[in-house]
């Protein structure tokens, strides 16, 4: 399992602005990128591979 204690978490920028529907992402983990629901920071939290989270993110549509 990943250690995630180190991980410095930021609001994405494709979360809604109401304070709503916000995802909360680490990227300052060696090759982990982790993902979580800021309404629930203590709850759990998905971890991805760097390659496969670039991928994710290079396949999402353009905001316009």
């Amino acid at each position: 399992m990943t250690e995630l204690a180190g991980a410095v978490w930021r609001k994405s920028t494709r979360s809604g602005g109401s304070g709503g529907d916000c995802v909360e992402v680490a990227d300052n983990l060696p090759g982990v990128v982790a993902v979580r629901d800021s309404k629930d920071p203590h709850g759990p939290a998905l971890a991805f591979a760097t390659g496969s989270w670039s991928a994710f993110v290079r396949g999402l549509p353009q905001r316009g």
